[in-house]
C-alpha cells in the first residue's frame, strides 16, 4: 500500500480537445516536460466530436499564458483571426434604451494609491466612471488598438485580452503543443474507463489504440463530462435560480465592408429576456443571443436576434446564416477533482458567457495544476482538496459578479428584468456586499483571494457604470487626499487625449501585422 501511495505521477492523460484540452496540455507541458523529466502528456480526443466553439473572448491573462507556451503574439493574431479586446461595453442593461457603460481591462489609475471612486462620486452626473478613471473607454469608443506596431509582444499602452476564432485557436494550440512542447496526440474514441481497487482511474480502452494507462486524468470533454460526470457521477449544482439564461443562439457574419471598423470591446446588449454578444474579429463578427427559455420562446428569441442583425448589417438577415443552438444548464460540479480525475472547462461547469469567464477559468485551473502537480498519491489528495476549495469559491464569486449586472438594472419592460432584481434570487454573499456598498466603496479588501478573476476594481466599474449611489459621509472621504485626487483627474484628461491621438485603429494595426511583426521583449 505504501508503495502504491508513493508511486510517482508521470503519465497525464487529457481526454478532450478544444480550447480547454489544448490550453491545459500546453500549460502543463511548458512547465513540466523537459529532457530531465519522465513526465508524459497525452491528449485523446474523438475525431467525431466538435468543440462547442463559442468561447471567443479572453481576459488579459491570456497574454501571460501564450508567453508561457512560447508562442509569438504576431503568429497567434494572424493565424487565429484574432483581434484586441479591451473590455466589455454594456448597452441597455440599466434602461431599455439610450444607456451604456464600459467594464475596461485597465484598472482605475492609481488604484493602489488612492480609492478615486470616493472622489468621483460627487461628480457622477457629470462624467462616467470609466471616462474619469481610465483612458480605455475613449479608446474603445473610437475602435482604437491598445498598442502600436513598435510596442513589443504582449506589452501594452492599454491593458488587453483578445477576441479570437475558437476553432482556429484550438487548431493552432494543437499544432504548437505537439510540435514544440512534446504533447502526444491520439484521435480515438474512449469506449471503457477502467478503475483500480481504490476507485482511481487506471486506464482507458480506446477503440483503435487499445488500452491507455495513466496516473492523472484530466476531463476536458465539455458538456458531456465523460470522466467526472458520467463515470464518477459527480453531480452538477444547478444555479438557474440565480442565473436564468439557459439557451444561446450563435451566428458568424462577415462585415458589410472589408474595411469596417473592428470593435475594441465585446458589445453586450440587453434584450427583453437576455442579452446579445457581438465580437469583432478581422474578417467577421461573432454574434449570439443568450436568453432564458422560461421567459421567451425560441421563435421569439430568433426574432430578437434577427432584429439585431438587421439593424447591424445592411446586407444580412438571419435567413442568410447558419445558427448554432446551445442549451445551457447553468451550474458547476459539486467537486472538480475526484480521486485521480480533475475536470477543466465545460466539464467542470457552464454558465452564460457574460464577462468571458470560461477560458479564464481554464487558464486558472491549468496553472494551478501545473504549479502544484502532485508527485504521488499522498500529495494528490492534499492538492485535490485545495483545488476543490479554491474553485468552489471561484465559481460562487463569478456567479455573484454576473448577478450583479442584473440586480442593479432599472429595466421594467419584462418579467425577466423584474425577477432578476428580486432579492430572493441573490446569494447571501451578494446581499451582504450590496448592503455594505450602500455606504462604502469597494476597494482592495473586498477581494477575497489572490488571482481573483473579478477584483474589487471590477465591482466598481459595474456598480458605478449602472448608476449605483453609494451614500458616503464625511468620515468616508479622505479630505487630505482631495488635492491629490483632483491632480490625478486632471492628468487623466490629458492622458486620454494623448492616447487617442497616438493609438492606431484596431484594423490599421492588424493590417500592419500582415507584413510586419511585433518585436520580442
Amino acid at each position: 500500500m505504501d508503495c502504491e501511495l508513493n508511486r510517482t505521477i508521470n503519465r497525464i492523460i487529457i481526454v478532450g480537445g478544444g480550447t480547454a484540452g489544448w490550453l491545459t496540455a500546453g500549460l502543463l507541458a511548458a512547465e513540466h516536460i523537459n529532457p530531465q523529466s519522465n513526465l508524459t502528456i497525452t491528449l485523446v480526443e474523438s475525431p467525431d466530436v466538435k468543440p462547442i466553439g463559442v468561447g471567443e473572448g479572453t481576459w488579459p491573462s491570456m497574454r501571460e499564458s501564450l508567453q508561457k507556451l512560447g508562442i509569438s503574439e504576431t503568429d497567434f493574431l494572424t493565424q487565429c483571426d484574432a483581434s484586441f479586446k479591451q473590455g466589455s461595453k454594456f448597452i441597455n442593461w440599466l434602461k431599455p434604451s439610450n444607456h451604456s457603460y464600459y467594464h475596461p481591462f485597465s484598472m482605475p489609475h492609481h488604484f493602489h494609491e488612492l480609492n478615486l471612486a470616493e472622489h468621483w462620486l460627487p461628480f457622477q452626473d457629470e462624467i462616467s466612471f470609466a471616462d474619469a478613471l481610465t483612458h480605455q473607454a475613449s479608446l474603445c469608443d473610437n475602435n482604437k488598438a491598445p498598442k502600436t506596431i513598435n510596442t513589443p509582444e504582449y506589452k501594452f499602452a492599454a491593458n488587453y485580452g483578445y477576441h479570437l476564432d475558437a476553432g482556429k485557436f484550438s487548431q493552432f494550440l494543437q499544432q504548437h503543443c505537439c510540435e514544440k512542447l512534446g504533447v502526444n496526440h491520439i484521435l480515438d474514441h474512449v469506449e471503457v474507463i477502467n478503475s483500480d481497487s481504490d476507485g482511481n482511474i487506471a486506464s482507458l480502452n480506446l477503440k483503435q489504440h487499445g488500452e491507455l494507462a495513466g496516473d492523472l486524468f484530466i476531463d476536458c470533454t465539455g458538456l458531456k463530462s465523460l470522466l467526472l460526470g458520467e463515470h464518477y457521477q459527480v453531480p452538477l449544482l444547478n444555479q438557474q435560480h440565480q442565473l436564468f439564461n439557459d439557451r444561446a443562439l450563435a451566428v458568424q457574419i462577415p462585415y458589410d465592408q472589408v474595411d469596417s471598423p473592428i470593435a475594441s470591446a465585446t458589445l453586450s446588449t440587453g434584450q427583453s429576456a437576455g442579452w446579445i454578444w457581438d465580437i469583432g474579429l478581422p474578417t467577421r463578427r461573432g454574434i449570439g443571443y443568450v436568453y432564458a427559455s422560461n421567459y421567451q420562446s425560441e421563435h421569439d428569441a430568433l426574432e430578437t436576434l434577427d432584429s439585431y442583425i438587421r439593424q447591424s448589417f445592411s446586407q444580412t438577415t438571419l435567413d442568410d446564416v447558419n445558427i448554432k443552438t446551445i442549451e445551457i444548464t447553468p451550474g458547476y460540479r459539486e467537486t472538480f477533482w475526484h480521486k485521480n480525475c480533475v475536470a477543466i472547462g465545460l466539464s467542470a461547469g457552464f454558465i452564460e458567457p457574460l464577462e468571458a469567464s470560461a477560458i479564464a477559468l481554464v487558464e486558472l485551473s491549468a496553472k494551478m495544476i501545473a504549479e502544484q502537480l502532485p508527485r504521488n498519491q499522498v500529495m494528490l489528495k492534499h492538492v485535490a482538496k485545495r483545488f476543490n476549495e479554491k474553485f468552489s469559491q471561484r465559481w460562487q464569486h463569478i456567479i455573484d459578479f454576473l448577478k450583479l449586472h442584473y440586480v442593479l438594472s432599472e429595466r421594467d419592460d419584462s418579467n425577466y428584468w423584474r425577477d432578476n432584481r428580486d432579492l430572493s434570487h441573490l446569494s447571501d454573499s451578494l446581499k451582504e456586499q450590496l448592503d455594505l456598498w450602500q455606504y462604502q466603496v469597494p476597494y482592495t479588501f473586498d477581494s477575497k483571494y489572490t488571482q481573483e478573476l473579478f477584483p474589487s476594481a471590477s465591482n466598481q466599474f459595474i456598480l458605478y457604470g449602472m448608476g449605483y449611489k453609494t451614500q458616503l459621509n464625511k468620515t468616508n472621504i479622505w479630505y487630505n487626499n482631495q488635492a491629490r485626487a483632483q491632480e490625478i483627474f486632471r492628468a487623466q484628461v490629458q492622458r486620454t487625449k494623448q492616447m487617442s491621438q497616438a493609438m492606431p485603429s484596431n484594423r490599421a494595426l492588424l493590417e500592419q501585422l500582415k507584413t510586419q511583426r511585433f518585436s520580442n521583449v
